[in-house]
């Protein structure tokens, strides 16, 4: 007799690579939308893009817009803590858009969505 072993959502080989896209969509706000898989192989563009928008951009608030973010590995959550902590030290604090389970229980099962502000649509987390 087999236990019914529930389906698991992990990265397929077909997955599609990850996309980031950069908008102002108010002055002094910077949106990092970003959508697909963040893994071990998408992780370090992720890291790039924060990373480059925290050294580069003058805005009072950064947004990153994970809505569209279908897998979130410990590759990519030790990526957007790494990014809250140089946010810290410019005296700003990550606002995370989190409408999917994919990537808010990750972040609640360790306790790290205490580095951000966590948002459930982007007109929030902007405003």
């Amino acid at each position: 007799m087999s236990d019914p072993v529930a389906p698991c959502s992990r990265p397929t080989a077909d997955a599609p690579p990850l996309r980031t896209s950069i908008t102002l969509p108010q002055p002094g706000t910077v949106l990092l939308d970003v959508h697909g898989e963040v893994d071990t192989l998408t992780a370090p563009p992720l890291e790039q893009a924060l990373s480059d928008l925290l050294a580069e951009q003058e805005a009072d608030r950064l947004v990153v817009d994970l809505s569209g973010v279908t897998f979130l590995a410990s590759s990519g959550l030790a990526v957007l803590i790494r990014a809250a902590h140089r946010a810290a030290d410019r005296r700003l604090r990550l606002r995370l858009v989190t409408a999917s389970r994919a990537v808010r229980r990750p972040l609640q099962i360790t306790g790290s969505e205490q580095l951000f502000d966590m948002y459930e649509d982007v007109s929030a987390a902007v405003d």
